[in-house]
């Protein structure tokens, strides 16, 4: 080989490549930023986004104020109650464990873990979801069986592989620690409440649990700087090409709905029926609710059953429309066989367009809001 003129040829090669790429690279800049032009208007004024037939578009905005504030002087002594019971282990049936142990505060309300565990150190069959945006919820637990955050903590509490309490003598247990007194008749005027106020209070502090703003509140609330070029354009792919608003959709980003996302592992060990075990209805096979994706990247692992440990390698399924199982020959006329979501397709995103939407995942994410845990009465 003639190593001179092979040498030669690559140094031309590039020479010529140089503008080609140059030009690539301007190309790129000049769309991110049209982009960025498009997306600093306000919401109304932004690309249509990709939506199916039967969606209920929401569009996206910033984080909606909670509801309840600590500061109204009507709610602070229920709201304070409740915060020592969500703390207080006491309520468990081993008196070891409390609502805090798999919500915990410093890992934005989750414990992050790949399912929960709870009382004898027992496993639960799912993902532990965040309680932070719980006072926005119209169904509670992935299966939706819970209508209020009340009925959602008795389910906890009196769950065998949580906190494994006897809800008829959880009263009486509670009303036997001297130094709870003062609180209880500050929250309810008796130094005796019953279940359904003891439950009461732990929801009403839920209902008040703030978070961070993130950098995209920052970026609507009027900061056009507050996202990088990468970001809109994530933003950008978020609403239109790779399809999320279909269902995180929102302030909140979810549709409060339920969907088959292919993940029921019918007739497997790890068969999780979802939404069917409460509704029993045979479309609702499979089907869980929508969560939040804000903190998205702080709250893994993801899933009802937490099987995904990689946020990207998560992307990568939904870009490739995420399972769609067949019938087998004796599934045919199976009718609680699971269908999944019409609304999962292949994408064709590529690497470049998956990154830029892990890098809008993180702007809609932020450090956990700094809680003090509470003195507990009666716990030295």
């Amino acid at each position: 080989m003639n190593y001179k003129k092979y040498s030669f040829r690559v140094r031309v090669c590039s020479i010529l490549l140089i503008p080609i790429l140059l030009g690539f690279i301007q190309q790129q800049d000049e769309d991110l930023a049209a982009l960025r032009r498009l997306y600093q208007q306000s919401s109304d004024k932004w690309p249509k986004a990709s939506i199916d037939s039967g969606i209920k578009f929401q569009e996206l905005g910033p984080l909606p104020q909670v509801p309840l504030q600590t500061n109204d002087p009507s709610s602070r002594a229920l709201i304070n109650l409740g915060k020592m019971l969500f703390f207080d282990p006491r309520l468990s049936g081993s008196m070891q464990i409390s609502c805090s142990s798999c919500h915990d505060p410093d890992m934005h309300w989750t414990d992050r873990r790949i399912r929960a565990i709870g009382h004898n150190h027992r496993q639960g069959a799912r993902n532990t979801p965040s309680v932070a945006f719980s006072w926005a919820n119209k169904r509670l637990f992935w299966d939706g069986r819970a209508g209020s955050l009340e009925e959602q903590t008795k389910g906890s509490l009196s769950n065998p592989k949580e906190m494994n309490t006897d809800l008829a003598t959880l009263p009486q247990k509670m009303h036997k620690i001297d130094a709870y007194k003062t609180y209880f008749m500050a929250a309810f005027g008796t130094h005796s409440p019953d279940l359904d106020q003891l439950v009461h209070a732990i929801a009403t502090f839920e209902r008040s649990i703030k978070t961070s703003r993130t950098a995209f509140d920052k970026f609507m609330l009027g900061d056009r700087l507050a996202l990088t070029d990468k970001q809109i354009h994530g933003l950008h792919l978020f609403r239109t090409k790779a399809r999320c608003i279909n269902c995180h959709s929102g302030p909140l980003f979810t549709d409060q709905e339920f969907h088959n996302i292919g993940f029921t592992l019918y007739g497997e060990q790890k068969e999780d029926m979802g939404l069917y075990n409460y509704s029993k209805r045979n479309e609702d096979v499979g089907k869980f609710k929508t969560p939040s994706l804000r903190n998205v990247t702080r709250t893994g692992p993801w899933l009802h059953n937490g099987m995904f440990q990689d946020l990207s390698g998560l992307i990568n399924t939904y870009n490739n429309g995420m399972p769609h199982p067949k019938r087998k020959e004796h599934q045919k006329d199976d009718p609680l066989f699971p269908e999944t979501s019409v609304h999962l397709k292949p994408l064709q995103l590529s690497v470049a367009e998956r990154d830029a939407i892990l890098a809008f995942l993180e702007s809609i994410s932020s450090l956990p809001y700094p809680v003090n845990r509470p003195i507990i009465p009666g716990l030295d």
